[in-house]
């Protein structure tokens, strides 16, 4: 079962989050289970983490969130998209949902909101799993280099089936095809009038990004006390040195990686993420 939840974000904002398995149970006598708020990265969406919160609620209680400007949360245009903003939108499910203190699982951009979230609020984190995120800072050409991928889209796309050919297999600004990405940029599309298109604006997204593209997040990282586990694909964006540089700069930082995945780890290879996270999340949990 899932069942959609409103929330109110920063600003003002609507959010929409995502509750998987059975709602939270009424009697005072019975412990609640231990959440977990599952973030996804820049052009993601909460249904990205529908396998993992699968598995996760037979045991938790999972949450994916829909985060500004995404999925079927508010996408105002003269809103806030800061790191700020996205930080205090988290805050706020946990809030909200009385879902705190929870395991936060991040991916990308999700991941660094879930740290800068766990720096500024420990209370509400009890542990971070990092889904290939740099800490490093990547720099004015990375932004143009996204804002041209942007531009290279052949909006609009006539059917999914070519939604999925062109970023699986098509989109020069990939080095090897990929049909999991192909159903995961599926996932972000709705129909139009003409043909398909992203459920985003692609400007909100280059707005969000670049609050973080030009700063390094070493500093935030470090003041982060809870357990946290960095997980990589051998194929992703977060290289093994830098990966492990961070978990020396973590207090209480752990290493994973998954083998055949590339920067969608956990849709890549759902079997294989499972496998790197499900240990930690249960140490965190026994304490």
């Amino acid at each position: 079962m899932v069942r959609r939840i409103d929330v109110t974000g920063a600003g003002g904002v609507r959010l929409v989050a995502w509750e998987f398995g059975d709602a939270p149970k009424d009697d005072p006598s019975e412990a609640p289970a231990p959440g977990v708020l599952l973030l996804h990265g820049l052009m993601g969406r909460a249904a990205h983490w529908a396998s993992t919160a699968r598995w996760l609620s037979e045991r938790r209680r999972a949450v994916a969130l829909d985060q500004r400007g995404h999925g079927r949360s508010e996408k105002p245009p003269r809103a806030a998209y800061t790191r700020e903003a996205y930080v205090e939108d988290a805050e706020a499910v946990l809030e909200q949902l009385d879902l705190g203190p929870a395991v936060v699982i991040g991916h990308a951009m999700g991941a660094l909101t879930g740290w800068q979230l766990a720096a500024k609020r420990p209370d509400l984190v009890s542990g971070l799993v990092i889904s290939d995120m740099r800490a490093s800072a990547l720099g004015a050409a990375s932004q143009r280099e996204w804002a041209d991928w942007f531009r290279s889209w052949p909006v609009p796309f006539a059917t999914l089936a070519d939604v999925r050919k062109w970023f699986g297999e098509d989109d020069p600004w990939v080095e090897r095809p990929n049909p999991a990405r192909g159903a995961f940029y599926a996932e972000v599309m709705h129909e139009s009038a003409d043909g398909w298109r992203p459920v985003f604006d692609p400007e909100q997204m280059l707005k969000s990004r670049e609050t973080w593209v030009y700063d390094a997040h070493w500093e935030e990282l470090a003041q982060v006390q809870c357990p946290t586990l960095v997980v990589r694909g051998l194929d992703g964006q977060l290289g093994r040195a830098e990966a492990q540089e961070m978990v020396r700069v973590l207090p209480r930082g752990q290493y994973a990686e998954v083998a055949d995945a590339g920067h969608l780890v956990h849709y890549d290879q759902p079997e294989g993420w499972r496998s790197a996270i499900e240990p930690f999340l249960d140490a965190v949990l026994t304490g």
